[in-house]
Order: C-alpha cells, then structure tokens, then sequence
C-alpha cells in the first residue's frame, strides 16, 4: 500500500498490545487521556507526508507507489539534500520535540538494507536477506517502528553489556518450528504505544561468550508475551491555549519486557551471531541516523531562538544582558546548522552504494548538544522570570469580567495585547519548565549518549590527520 494517511494509522493503533500507564493497562492507546494527543499528533505527520507530497514522498524504487522519503537510501549527494529536506518538514511539525517521529526508524532500517557489508558480513548473508525484505515491508505499508535498544541496567560496575548469566538482559531461551523464543527486558522504547512494531539491534558491543544476547529482530507490538511499562504521563489536557506543546507532543518512553516472546524465522536478522552483532552498528549506521537526529535538533534550536525573542519582546527586555543571553542561543543554533551544511558538503559513499553525511562534524554536536539544550532551557526561565507564572488560562480568559481586568492589567510591551503575552510565556513554560519540558531535557542530556560518553569516544569517529600535521612539523623537524 502506499504512504498511509493519517486516519489509517489510527486505526492500526486499535489492535491488541499490553500497554500500561500507571496502574492501568490501556485498553485503546487513541482513546485514552494520557496518549491521545500523541497519537493524533502522530497521525498529523502521517497526513503532513501528503499535504507536502513534492517534499515528503517519492516513488517506491520497485511499485512506483508513492512512499515516505525517508524509507528511502540515498545513493547520491542529491538524495540526501532531498531526505534532508523531508526530515525537516517533519521536524518542524512538533519543532523537534518529539525525537522519534516514525522517519528516525525509516532512516536507520533503510541505512541498514543498503550496507551488504556490515549486515551480511560474518556468515549472516541469510539474516541480512530477511533485513532486506522486512525492509521492503516496512516501506511499503508505511510502518511506524520504534526500537528498544539499551539493556537494563542493574550494576553500573559491570558495564553497559551484559555479562553472560546475566538474567535481566534480552537473550534467546529456545528454538521453535518458525522461530526463537526470547526472554527478558530492554529499555527505552520512546514512541512506544504508538507504533506498529519494535525492533531490536545492536547497542553496545558484547563480551566473547554472551553469543545467547547477540540479536537483532522486529515483531508486532501485539506480540504474545510482550509488555510495555510506559513512565508517567507528562501530557496535558487537549487546551493548546493552556498547554500548546504538552497537549500533543508526549511521545511516551517505556520499559520493555519480552516474556517468552516467539520471534519468527523472517523477522530474524542475527540469531546469536556475535561478530555481526558487533560490528554491524560501528560503520555507517551514525552518520545515516544521525542526519535525522540534527535536523530536528536544528530546528528546536531555532525555535527556542525564535521563543527567546518573543519573550524579550513581551516585557521590552533589551537589556545587554538579556540580549546576551538571546545571542548564546543563536549561537547554538548557528553552530548547529552550520556542523549540518559541513557534514553534507563532506558527505561519502559506502560500499553498497549508500550516501551519508560526514560523521565527524556529526558526532561534535552529538557530544555537545546534551550541554546546549539544558541550557537553552535555563535561558528561557531566566529571561521569562516570574512571567512565565502570570499566565491566566482559557478558562479564565473566557469569563468576560475577568476578561475585561486581564487585558487593562496584563498586556505586553508596546502594545502587545494582554492573550499575546499571555500565550508567549505559556508557550516559553511549556517548552522550558513544564513536565513535558522536564522529560526533554533528560531525554536531551543522554540522547545517543551523554557527552561525556562521546567526547571519551570520540577518536572512533574522527580524522586526526589534520592535527597530527601540525604537530608532527615540530616534532619531527631536524635539531
């Protein structure tokens, strides 16, 4: 089938799944107060895809069907200018708040179907066929997928990987006539009561011997056996005058538990195959995902930059210092954009044909990002001080006497009109200090790592010929 609408995702969301939130188990993820804002925001992507079809679709390279361009691998400079541009669409829709929109996952498993050399390396040629035609399936019914890829963690002192014993970690438990059987729990499926399916693939590489913890699968979130523990719900009431970004933009994050779940032969792309676990994830695979990832980090910066200067604005703060504090933000997102338009001007090819951008600009904002966007945060608190507090809502603003006081004794700067004020600060809190905020900032600070993790890694991503130049004149000059 083509690329779906948004009404047909919904009514795939109305299936069976063991999703719970608090101490409930969710009978209908569309319908219930914690997530239907989600979903309906979730279906407006869907439907954005064919309000910007030049942008957002293309011809599916096999059944000329019209699919998301983000299903699709580039395999030029030019394909990856026009992914690029696709992914910002869909970024700017939630201005980069919800970071698993279902193309994070259409970029990654479309990376992974057009590297032949990672994937079919290490006598897992049958496994990376399966990959390729899950691929295919999941393009061309325009699933949304999301994954869980981080084993849970019990003792810091023992490492990120599981040690083998390890009862916690996911790991096959037994064979069946169409598949495996697999036990055990992984964290953090973020978009989790919102999608179609779930995949399972490497994250941090495994010690020789833990061969039983070494694979990679996608399953239905139906799935017998599967549960998902959703954290509390940060989403807001439906008012989007009162909660403009809460009410639509809590994409969830779950804790997953696979109890004795039946993986199918199809959907198994390593079964137990340690050197393709661990090396099919070191290549490729950041600088393609990550080309989603900064677009939309790109954009949230913008749009704090774009929020910083409307709430100055409101209360006439021009001050040096709050112009200052404005400036440091755009400087965020400047440095941003430019890392981005570097690592497209630096782009390459990998065997297999597929294009990605170049990482080493990539990885730089990956280490530093989970520093900015807390501080983007602090900025925008700093700047609204106690304003951000002197916000009446809907209710209160559609009573007519208290209408009436609210516009003499509320307005903005210069003639800004009391709602105007109003709906700036309430927008500023919401994107800087509300729950949703909260949870974006701890998503942020250890998004594809902490800084510090990938600032300690990063001569694994980078090209030290430049610098080893420099210093190699002096210390190899004659004495």
């Amino acid at each position: 089938m083509p690329a779906r609408t948004g009404a047909q995702f919904l009514k795939g969301l109305r299936g069976p799944r063991e999703v719970w939130v608090g101490g409930e188990r969710v009978k209908d993820v569309v319908d219930h107060p914690a997530l239907t804002g989600a979903a309906h925001a979730l279906a407006e992507v869907f439907d954005l895809q064919h309000a910007h079809a030049d942008v957002c679709l293309a011809p599916d390279p096999e059944t000329g069907e019209p699919i998301a361009v983000s299903h699709l691998a580039p395999k030029s400079r030019e394909d990856l200018a026009r992914r690029g541009k696709a992914l910002r669409q869909v970024s700017e829709y939630s201005v980069g708040l919800m970071g698993r929109t279902p193309d994070y996952m259409n970029v990654t498993y479309a990376g992974f179907a057009a590297s032949p050399a990672e994937w079919g390396a290490h006598g897992n040629g049958e496994g990376y066929a399966r990959l390729v035609d899950y691929q295919k399936f999941l393009r061309r019914g325009d699933i949304a997928l999301t994954h869980t890829i981080v084993q849970p963690t019990v003792d810091k002192a023992l490492g990120d990987a599981p040690q083998v014993g390890n009862e916690q970690a996911l790991r096959k438990v037994g064979e069946t006539a169409c598949g495996i059987v697999v036990r055990g729990a992984r964290v953090l499926a973020t978009l989790a009561p919102f999608a179609d399916e779930i995949a399972v693939y490497p994250a941090s590489p495994l010690p020789q011997g833990a061969d039983d913890y070494a694979l990679s699968f996608c399953i239905p979130m139906g799935a017998p056996g599967l549960k998902f523990l959703c954290r509390d719900s940060v989403s807001a009431g439906a008012n989007r005058f009162d909660h403009p970004l809460s009410s639509r933009f809590d994409e969830q994050d779950a804790f997953v538990i696979f109890d004795d779940v039946e993986v199918p032969r199809e959907r198994l792309f390593i079964d137990c195959n340690l050197a393709s676990y661990n090396g099919v994830m070191a290549t490729n695979w950041p600088p393609n995902v990550q080309q989603q990832t900064m677009i939309r980090a790109s954009v949230k910066l913008d749009f704090a930059w774009g929020l910083a200067l409307r709430t100055a604005a409101a209360i006439n703060a021009a001050d040096p210092e709050t112009n200052r504090l404005i400036g440091e933000i755009w400087s965020y997102a400047e440095f941003t954009r430019t890392a981005i338009v570097a690592a497209e001007a630096e782009a390459r090819e990998w065997p297999g044909g597929l294009w990605t951008l170049a990482p080493g600009p990539l990885h730089a904002l990956r280490s530093t990002l989970p520093i900015w966007m807390p501080r983007v945060a602090e900025i925008l608190r700093l700047i609204g001080s106690h304003n951000v507090f002197a916000t009446p809502s809907a209710a209160q603003m559609a009573d007519p006497d208290l209408r009436r006081l609210i516009d003499r004794y509320l307005p903005g700067a210069k003639g800004m009109a009391a709602e105007e004020r109003i709906r700036t600060f309430r927008l500023a809190w919401d994107f800087a200090g509300s729950a949703l905020a909260s949870r974006n900032e701890q998503y942020e600070r250890f998004y594809l790592a902490s800084s510090a993790r990938n600032l300690a890694r990063h001569l694994a991503f980078t090209d030290r010929s430049r610098a080893d130049r420099l210093v190699d004149r002096f210390l190899k000059e004659p004495y």
